[in-house]
């Protein structure tokens, strides 16, 4: 079937090439060439989810080969289209349409290569981590070769950390952290992780990997700052946002005792709610939960035909994803949904993994209710919006009535917002980081998150540990951790606004889904993100809903 499916797509694509036809009307060649972006990111996106799963072709009977050989094609065939389009002979979102299409191609569907026997072979093994990142950014494509080799570097010792014997990963480790009652044990979990950030930073020196891959992308961005472009595409004013993001720090450094604590024992205490409430979440119920709570909000994932890879694997990528594995169309008079893979490891269960899960499958959710033309049937990836809205449900799981309700068993208020907002409050910490990091390549990043984590969270200071260095989006895409802060101030806004319009949600609504996926969900890139946020909110973004829920903490 799927050797069908290729050989179909070939031949669809070739047949619509229009050799030796007249030039048809400007507006019916879009089309045409829209028809054929959206095979092009069909075949794309599973290609991409195959070889994310594993499947290459050469152990398997995936074909990827001839997906791979159709794409190349395919893409070559739709520039040549796009190329010959007239933007000014177009107007309004005709006109967007087909700079977007244009953009797209360029910069995210480049041509693939093969698979081949000696590079799967080569990515099972452990990545020669002991290169000159001066060296390789010097070369053509330097900067995305180094990417490349850093991420690759990370990803490997993420997910072999040794430690008494057991190798573990990164996310189990910080997991265990919370739940782990032997102090030295915890100290031990901790310094593990060594291996981890030495694969971004090795010794902090001023060629580290990471140091000479900020330089260089900053290079590239001619001095825009990424971190301040991704806020700003929600409607988030870039002179405003670091001193919002200060104020979600002053908040929190108000709500907890003056005393410093060590970095590990800082995950323990912030723990509390995962140690009380983990045990009664097994890695079976984890998976059942998702979909329990997804069915009586009105998404009920078998139907959305939302895909959950989440086994672990040798060479797996280290950071949990959602992504599509089929574009929406409007077929027959009829809408086919978009197809949502996600991809995550999870080896326990456990308060933590629930919540990166329903997490997963907000942005799952959000995929299958994209309902727009083709050129803008994608989301708002590397946007704010995007991981706002992924939290809406995941945010429930600190509020004692969903606990109650879902699992049983409770903690105080005030021991759940101190979970909620710890991974939150480290992620604005994150974004700072890269703030000032790319305002100054040259500055200590070890010093620069050492005063972060000490003046606000009340960390005892390690300058000479790399622990910032802990996230592959620093990495694989610089920036995009001011999505999760600036995406944090803009859900507490949208559920805010969502209970006063609409109502609680807390222990199931079947009309949730219904109500918000049109309002928030459906555009894809049909309108710009900030403009779905004020219409939605009434008004202008502001940090004034997440520093109320803050407030209630306490101390």
């Amino acid at each position: 079937m799927q050797r069908l499916l290729s050989l179909l797509l070939t031949l669809m694509f070739l047949g619509c090439a229009g050799r030796g036809l007249p030039p048809p009307a400007v507006g019916s060649a879009l089309s045409a060439a829209e028809s054929l972006y959206a095979v092009l990111r069909d075949v794309r996106d599973q290609i991409d989810v195959a070889l994310a799963a594993g499947h290459n072709g050469i152990a398997d009977v995936t074909p990827v080969g001839p997906w791979i050989r159709s794409h190349n094609q395919l893409r070559q065939t739709i520039i040549t289209r796009l190329s010959a389009l007239d933007s000014a002979e177009l107007e309004g979102e005709d006109r967007r349409a087909l700079h977007l299409m244009r953009r797209t191609i360029e910069r995210d569907i480049d041509s693939l290569t093969p698979p081949t026997t000696s590079a799967t072979t080569q990515s099972r093994l452990a990545p020669d981590c002991s290169y000159d990142p001066q060296a390789i950014v010097a070369l053509p494509r330097g900067l995305d070769s180094l990417r490349a080799r850093l991420y690759a570097c990370y990803g490997w010792a993420q997910s072999h950390v040794v430690t008494g014997g057991d190798t573990l990963d990164r996310l189990t480790i910080l997991g265990t952290l919370g739940r782990e009652p032997d102090r030295n044990r915890r100290r031990q979990l901790f310094l593990a992780l060594d291996p981890v950030w030495r694969s971004m930073n090795r010794n902090n020196g001023p060629a580290s990997p990471y140091r000479t891959l900020l330089k260089a992308e900053l290079s590239r961005q001619k001095g825009r700052l990424p971190s301040l472009a991704q806020a700003a595409a929600s409607g988030v004013p870039p002179d405003s946002l670091e001193r919002w993001l200060l104020a979600m720090l002053e908040t929190w450094e108000r709500s907890n005792p003056d005393s410093l604590l060590e970095p590990w024992e800082w995950y323990y205490r912030m723990g509390e709610a995962s140690r009380r409430l983990s045990p009664g979440i097994s890695q079976e119920r984890l998976i059942q939960l998702n979909a329990e709570v997804y069915r009586s909000l009105g998404a009920d994932l078998e139907s959305l035909g939302v895909y959950y890879d989440v086994g672990a694997r040798e060479g797996k990528t280290p950071v949990a994803y959602t992504t599509f594995a089929g574009r929406p169309r409007y077929i027959n008079g009829g809408w086919r949904r978009a197809k949502p893979w996600v991809v995550a490891t999870y080896r326990t269960g456990g308060l933590d993994n629930l919540n990166e899960l329903l997490h997963e499958t907000g942005h799952a959710v959000h995929i299958a209710a994209i309902r727009t033309r083709p050129a803008f049937a994608d989301w708002p990836d590397s946007d704010p919006l995007t991981e706002a809205v992924a939290d809406f449900i995941a945010l429930e799981v600190y509020e004692p009535l969903w606990q109650q309700h879902w699992l049983g068993d409770s903690v105080p208020t005030e021991r759940g917002l101190r979970a909620r907002y710890a991974g939150i409050i480290m992620d604005v910490a994150w974004a700072l980081f890269e703030v000032r990091m790319q305002r100054d390549p040259n500055a200590d990043p070890n010093q620069v998150w050492t005063v972060l984590t000490r003046d606000y969270l009340r960390i005892r200071p390690h300058a000479e540990l790399s622990w910032w260095a802990m996230r592959g989006q620093l990495v694989d895409a610089p920036g995009y951790m001011m999505n999760y802060a600036a995406g944090a101030m803009l859900i507490a806004a949208i559920r805010e606004r969502t209970r006063r319009l609409h109502g609680s949600f807390s222990t199931g609504d079947s009309t949730w889904y219904g109500w918000i996926a049109p309002r928030l969900f459906r555009f894809g890139l049909e309108k710009p993100s900030s403009e779905v946020i004020e219409e939605f909110l009434g008004g202008d973004v502001s940090p004034a809903a997440i520093l109320r829920d803050m407030q209630r903490i306490g101390k």
